[in-house]
């Protein structure tokens, strides 16, 4: 007689922070409710440029390498100089040196190289190897709020999504196996794939956004996104007291998505000064903490309306 245990009786909730452009806040509220968190996993799927670990101090306690795609390189002591690979190749992936025999030599340019394989395919020789490209490195880490996961991608790497969908599965399998109810993500900004690797399947998504036109415009975006996904959204106006009626009118678009409004957050010079020291916002006795504050209650309001406990 079988006795499966329900997958989703036991899947962590998934609350994903992310925001329309860069520079809303985004990471410095989500360090904020990972503090408030009684017990969260944390993941940093900002990959292209990570920086939760500036105010949460990470421990490193193991380090992986990320592989993704494919990358030539030619066995020169194989090579027969036929030129096959320079003449196939469409994305200006291969070059040509004068070498001291007086033959050309053909290289690699990695920056441009898409690892298609074609030179591959039509060298004669079989003088071309097709490894696995290494694009960066993912760590799991120790912090003084719980297991964090975060990611360094390579300088010109390609594959971001993909390594954010490493980052999120493993903060996942983490919570899964350590009874944690809660992963808490900062995600990346935009709305390219990054950003959809982060969300799809979420729990529930915060938006972080301020109150200019572009942070208007970009939020009209994300909203459209988390709708096509069919994923719970709220909203947070941070440093909304910069531009009341701008965070008046951002609110009222964001209802009219049909995501909820869950607090504000003013804008505070302490939320520099604590991350100077490397501490989150809600470390101290800021005006913008007790914001924060209201914004994680709300949202644990919200996410018990649809079911979830975060």
């Amino acid at each position: 007689m079988s006795h499966k245990t329900s997958s989703s009786a036991t899947k962590p909730a998934e609350l994903v922070i992310i925001s329309g452009k860069g520079g809303t806040g985004k990471t410095s509220i989500t360090a904020s409710l990972a503090m408030l968190a009684e017990k969260a996993v944390l993941a940093d799927c900002d990959v292209d440029a990570a920086d939760l670990h500036l105010i949460l101090t990470p421990e490193v306690e193991n380090t992986h390498t990320f592989t993704a795609g494919r990358e030539a390189v030619i066995r020169q002591e194989d090579c027969t100089s036929c030129g096959a690979c320079l003449e196939n190749c469409r994305f200006d992936g291969i070059y040509e040196k004068q070498g001291g025999d007086g033959k050309p030599h053909y290289f690699v340019d990695d920056a441009h190289c898409e690892g298609c394989g074609v030179c591959v395919h039509f060298c004669p020789a079989k003088a071309i190897d097709f490894p696995e490209r290494v694009c960066g490195e993912w760590y799991v880490s120790r912090t003084r709020k719980g297991p964090m996961v975060h990611a360094r991608l390579g300088i010109g790497a390609e594959n971001s999504g993909k390594l954010v969908s490493t980052v999120r599965r493993e903060a996942m399998r983490i919570a899964a196996e350590g009874a944690f109810p809660l992963v808490i993500v900062d995600g990346p900004p935009g709305i390219g794939c990054p950003v959809i690797a982060s969300v799809t399947g979420a729990s529930l998504v915060l938006v972080v956004t301020e109150p200019t036109l572009s942070g208007e415009h970009d939020l009209s975006r994300v909203l459209k996104l988390t709708e096509h996904f069919g994923i719970p959204t709220a909203v947070c106006v941070n440093k909304w007291d910069l531009n009341p009626d701008m965070a008046e009118r951002i609110e009222t678009r964001a209802q009219e998505a049909k995501a909820y409004v869950a607090g504000r957050v003013r804008y505070d010079s302490a939320v520099t000064s604590a991350q100077i020291e490397e501490k989150a916002v809600v470390e101290t006795d800021s005006a913008s903490a007790d914001d924060i504050r209201n914004l994680w209650s709300r949202l644990r309001q919200v996410a018990e309306a649809r079911g979830v406990n975060i």
